[in-house]
């Protein structure tokens, strides 16, 4: 039986005058930051002299540099993946290590001494802040990696609970099965859609449908985002009535359409290569020749000609069309 943790499961007393530092302040640190602060914790951010410093300034903070770390008893590693192994963070015993996501953990490539856990919000860093001011926190998957002191657990739920990661829920993971589930999310079910979607543009335009028109339908309209919002707020089941009788039948009667198709082979493949390692492996690669791949990659696939074109089709359909 999996173990899900809501907020009454822990408090904030295991952080009781702790000191507690979080590293980077970026999308997930900054959020990170202020919503310990408001929670009670004594917080000090320790990022590298750039903008990021600035805004930490501008938000009331003091910011120090990594070494200060070390010396916290708390400290919450809020930088990419590839960044935390050459970071040389130095842990006592008995202080507390948390990450925000279990890839560093899972593949070798981070083992602090002490307390080690992930708190790891299913959430983009912005909407971690905003939904804690809302009131209504945010879904979260923690796990603990090492228990030196005996009070691993206890203390890794109440950073949980202090950033708002305990009011939705929190899934009990391993970092291990965190990171294969958000890496397979991204390099097994995202390019599987986006060859659906692509299929799908060019059967549309062969019918004589304007690009624009396929577009909107599938982005800009809002419909799918606002269909899924549905979903997850009343299930599958409660959304499907809101569709009409023709729209039912249609999906309901062509769900096997592509049931021939061997999709499995590929995701298996695509998997073992991130359970195994490998992609872990491939990555530190690209990290150390400098990113060459990923800098040819988004220029291909999201550089400044698709910025410029969905920009423009931005301004004559969806909301930055109001007002024209």
């Amino acid at each position: 039986m999996t173990t899900i943790y809501h907020d009454n499961d822990a408090d904030l007393t295991p952080l009781a005058g702790a000191a507690v530092a979080v590293v980077g302040y970026g999308n997930q640190g900054r959020s990170w930051a202020l919503n310990l602060r408001d929670s009670g914790m004594e917080v000090s951010v320790c990022v590298r002299a750039d903008s990021s410093r600035e805004q930490a300034v501008t938000d009331g903070f003091t910011p120090t540099d990594l070494s200060s770390a070390n010396d916290a008893d708390v400290v919450c590693v809020l930088v990419p993946d590839d960044v935390i192994p050459g970071l040389g963070l130095r842990r006592r015993p008995d202080a507390l290590t948390v990450v925000a996501s279990g890839y560093t953990l899972a593949f070798d490539r981070f083992e602090p001494d002490g307390d080690v856990g992930m708190v790891a919000p299913r959430m983009l860093g912005p909407e971690v802040r905003r939904c804690y001011e809302e009131g209504i926190g945010f879904i979260t998957a923690v796990g603990v990696h090492h228990d030196a002191t005996g009070r691993a657990r206890e203390r890794v739920l109440a950073v949980a609970k202090a950033i708002g990661g305990l009011r939705q829920g929190a899934i009990e993971l391993s970092p291990t099965q965190e990171a294969i589930l958000d890496l397979a999310v991204e390099q097994a079910l995202s390019p599987a859609l986006g060859l659906v979607n692509n299929a799908f543009v060019r059967v549309m335009t062969e019918h004589g449908i304007p690009l624009e028109a396929v577009i909107t339908e599938l982005v800009l309209s809002g419909e799918f985002e606002r269909t899924m919002r549905l979903v997850r707020e009343g299930g599958y089941a409660a959304q499907f009535g809101f569709h009409s009788p023709t729209s039912q039948y249609g999906q309901l009667t062509r769900r096997d359409a592509y049931a021939d198709l061997d999709v499995m082979s590929t995701m298996r493949r695509l998997v073992d290569d991130i359970s195994s390692g490998r992609f872990a492996d491939e990555w530190d690669a690209e990290r150390d020749a400098g990113y060459p791949n990923l800098q040819e990659l988004r220029e291909r696939h999201a550089g400044a000609t698709v910025q410029e074109f969905e920009e423009a089709l931005r301004r004559e359909l969806g909301e930055g069309a109001i007002g024209r």
